[in-house]
């Protein structure tokens, strides 16, 4: 999706480093199987799979489905220093990655806005060209 095209909370989040409210993200309780993409770029960033519930008030995902899709930086914004999380090729701002994951799928916590992502469901990740990653796509507990 071309940058003008965003809402105005999408562009808040990816373009400006914003954060949508806690609770309110529309893909926070969506449990179906499928992709999330990039909203500006459409580069692939996580899967249903690695979707859990973290009570944090943000999608939360124990890792990226394509690592080389996502960057990962420093912040020291807000009195602390965190770890940002960018998408590699679109440049949008997703969230940030913290170490208080599930520690039986690698102990990290990717936290990330709903306003930076696009679902794609499993029956349309074929057509939309995401097909490779379809073996990495089941449903959420």
């Amino acid at each position: 999706m071309p940058v003008a095209s965003l809402s105005c909370e999408q562009h808040y989040v990816t373009q400006q480093n914003g954060t949508e409210a806690p609770g309110t993200g529309a893909l926070l309780h969506n449990k179906a199987a499928g992709i999330y993409v990039d909203v500006v770029s459409g580069e692939p960033l996580f899967a249903s799979a690695d979707k859990y519930e973290s009570g944090c008030g943000w999608p939360s995902f124990t890792k990226p489905i394509e690592p080389a899709n996502v960057a990962e930086l420093v912040d020291k914004s807000l009195f602390m220093t965190r770890t940002e999380v960018r998408s590699k090729h679109g440049d949008s701002h997703l969230g940030h990655v913290f170490d208080d994951g599930p520690r039986d799928r690698g102990g990290l916590r990717y936290c990330i806005n709903s306003a930076s992502l696009r679902f794609v469901p499993r029956d349309e990740m074929a057509s939309q060209g995401y097909g490779n990653y379809l073996t990495q796509v089941e449903d959420v507990a």
